[in-house]
């Protein structure tokens, strides 16, 4: 009879530990990596997937039949212990201090170890018998979840957390390995800069009109040739009397099929036949969107205006791109304009450099949710429009105002504090 006792004990321990071990596996299981084996054709992933789709349920059945278990083993050392030890609360004692080791030990802690560190195989190896648990236990399931809920709808806690999003969970995780120094900082970078493409507009990433190249249309032909030589871009708009009226955008390999049947004589050259329609964008555009319309309608060059329809600036689409590989370099490029490292350490920043063009440039982390150029964020910070010589320290950076020209910031030194 004790002999019983104990095997039956034993067994219910067992069947314990198989229902916390296949609890932690099947939690913390790899979606994406079971996602990829069951398009393999692996069934046991698939059905990890089926269990994993339905976690209310999954954890229900087993919590269902874990409590089970224990309670029976419990049970039964108490009647064992009771057998051995006669009526009293000695037995109740010791059969309480036993099971509680017992199940803490080889139940709980054990199982769930062995299972944190095989996740997937686990998972897969149990899948199917926990699959024929949540079925055959799902209406006592259903019936505990109702009373839960009604419970929670009583007290007033009946909405359920936001959940988060794909975008978050995929941010999260690449955030934590990254941390952990499985992904390297310039692979983060790329990853994310992916994600954070829906968040961004055209504004934040163009070139300031400030930067933009133009060539004046009323220049005599020979002139915009060569001035379009000299040019380090392919495409440069064109503009008659104010820089605001853009007439054209000039293309490179267009003014060379032009000029190359002419041979010197460039006098004659029409530049009205060869200028390509301006697309013009609002700034607001989600740079996303951007991207999709550049690639649908196969261009790479867009220009971007407010919404009285001034310039603000160009797009391109190695802009975009550069949002998510980083700066893309040839041999014709130069050094992003406006910023001059200086020997002390130091960064001396023209007031229109854009934010997020310094940050790339020296690898700091000057935040660009309010404004999108560097002297927008000193007076954003500052609430006033500083004055030559004054400094001011936020987000970890001092910041040394240079230069102003009337109401504006057009001159700053800035450098990265060092904390102890």
């Amino acid at each position: 009879m004790i002999a019983g006792y104990i095997i039956a004990i034993l067994l219910l321990l067992g069947m314990s530990a198989f229902f916390s071990g296949s609890e932690t596996a099947l939690t913390a299981a790899s979606r994406a990596r079971m996602h990829q084996l069951e398009k393999e054709g692996d069934k046991r992933a698939a059905a990890v997937n089926r269990l994993i789709s339905d976690r209310e349920r999954l954890i229900g059945s087993i919590l269902l039949g874990n409590n089970l278990v224990n309670i029976l083993a419990s049970v039964l050392a108490t009647s064992l212990f009771t057998h051995l030890f006669g009526q009293g609360g000695l037995a109740l004692v010791m059969a309480t201090g036993v099971m509680t080791v017992l199940v803490l030990v080889f139940s709980e802690v054990l199982p769930k170890t062995y299972a944190i560190t095989r996740t997937d195989s686990m998972a897969m190896a149990v899948a199917r018998p926990i699959g024929l648990l949540v079925i055959s236990a799902s209406w006592i399931v259903k019936l505990i979840q109702m009373i839960v809920m009604a419970t929670l709808k009583l007290m007033g806690l009946a909405t359920p957390a936001d959940a988060l999003s794909a975008a978050e969970e995929i941010r999260g995780a690449i955030d934590l390995h990254a941390s952990e120094g499985t992904v390297d900082a310039a692979d983060r970078l790329r990853l994310v800069g992916a994600l954070d493409l829906k968040d961004l507009t055209v504004e934040d990433v163009m070139i300031h009109r400030r930067n933009i190249q133009m060539l004046n249309a009323d220049l005599e032909p020979r002139q915009i040739v060569m001035k379009a030589l000299a040019s380090p871009h392919t495409r440069l708009p064109l503009y008659r009397g104010e820089k605001e009226e853009i007439v054209g955008i000039l293309h490179a390999k267009d003014l060379l099929r032009a000029a190359l049947p002419l041979g010197g004589d460039l006098a004659s050259l029409d530049l009205e036949g060869i200028l390509r329609k301006p697309w013009f964008v609002p700034e607001t555009t989600p740079v996303q969107d951007q991207l999709e319309l550049f690639l649908a309608k196969r261009g790479h060059f867009a220009l971007v205006v407010d919404e009285y329809g001034e310039l603000q600036g160009l797009i391109t689409l190695e802009d975009i791109l550069e949002e998510i590989v980083g700066s893309i370099h040839d041999e014709h490029d130069v050094a992003v304009q406006g910023v001059r490292p200086q020997a002390d350490g130091t960064v001396n920043v023209d007031g229109w450099v854009p934010v997020r063009d310094l940050n790339r440039a020296t690898g700091w982390h000057l935040p660009d949710d309010e404004a999108v150029t560097v002297a927008g964020l000193v007076i954003h910070e500052a609430q006033t429009i500083p004055e030559p010589g004054q400094s001011f320290v936020f987000h970890g950076y001092r910041f040394n105002i240079l230069r102003r020209q009337r109401n504006q910031v057009t001159g700053l030194n800035i450098s990265e504090i060092e904390t102890a």
